[in-house]
């Protein structure tokens, strides 16, 4: 049994509960990339109770999850202790970029792999972040948005030359769980932490409230319009890059 640590860090931007990764991801495409690389942390602490998603994905791969929870922006981890770093949907969220970005790398030996999966701001997540936006709260000074992360450009330039053998391909995921375009809008509103935030912000104005649900549904539908399903495809940025051995 090989063991994995993952880490979690609550945002200091909001409601935002984003898990950043090191050596193991929670889903299966990581847990599996765990396991046939070998890439795990073997003195972990910090248990991964049995009903969480991330240690019912390992369960198939040799791989125990252990949880820590720490800062993204200031990890408790040694230079160059971890030989794979990835991140699903996770270090876009942290509110400085340079900061998260320099942290992955620190933590990342030399000649280790780093791996990034976000969503892409062309993409139906970046859509939905612009259509929240004019109806959520400032976001704290400094703050940048997490769709840059799904630029390759953007991020390029956050790893600079401490990096080599970048990758980046745009991809889609099949997103087909909702029945209707308002079901979409109605499970996010209660379940995905920057919608709740958008509707918290606007609580006390009907009108706004209103306003953004039309808004967020017309955005499903309209991804949904030339297929004829409630079915959406989300672009998400799949990128990969070694650490220079300097």
């Amino acid at each position: 049994m090989r063991r994995a640590e993952c880490w979690a860090r609550h945002s200091s931007a909001g409601v935002f509960e984003p898990r950043f990764d090191q050596a193991g991801r929670g889903t299966e495409a990581n847990s599996e990339s765990v396991n046939q690389r070998g890439s795990c942390r073997r003195n972990a602490s910090g248990p991964c109770t049995s009903t969480t998603p991330e240690r019912r994905a390992s369960a198939g791969h040799d791989v125990e999850l252990e949880w820590r929870q720490a800062d993204a922006e200031a990890q408790p981890f040694a230079d160059g202790e971890f030989d794979t770093v990835l991140s699903c949907v996770g270090i876009m969220f942290a509110p400085h970029h340079q900061a998260a970005a320099d942290e992955m790398l620190r933590v990342c030996r030399p000649g280790g792999t780093i791996g990034l999966l976000n969503w892409t701001p062309e993409g139906f997540i970046g859509q939905m972040f612009a259509t929240m936006k004019p109806y959520a709260s400032l976001p704290p000074p400094g703050t940048q948005p997490p769709p840059l992360w799904g630029r390759p450009e953007y991020v390029r330039a956050l790893f600079g030359d401490q990096v080599t053998d970048v990758t980046a391909d745009r991809r889609t995921v099949q997103i087909d769980r909702f029945t209707t375009p308002e079901a979409f809008r109605d499970y996010f509103k209660s379940n995905y932490g920057p919608t709740v935030a958008a509707y918290r912000a606007i609580a006390n104005d009907p009108d706004r409230v209103t306003a953004l649900d039309h808004d967020l549904a017309t955005l499903a539908h309209r991804h949904t319009h030339d297929t004829g399903t409630t079915s959406m495809a989300w672009e998400y940025l799949l990128l990969t890059a070694r650490k220079t051995e300097g």
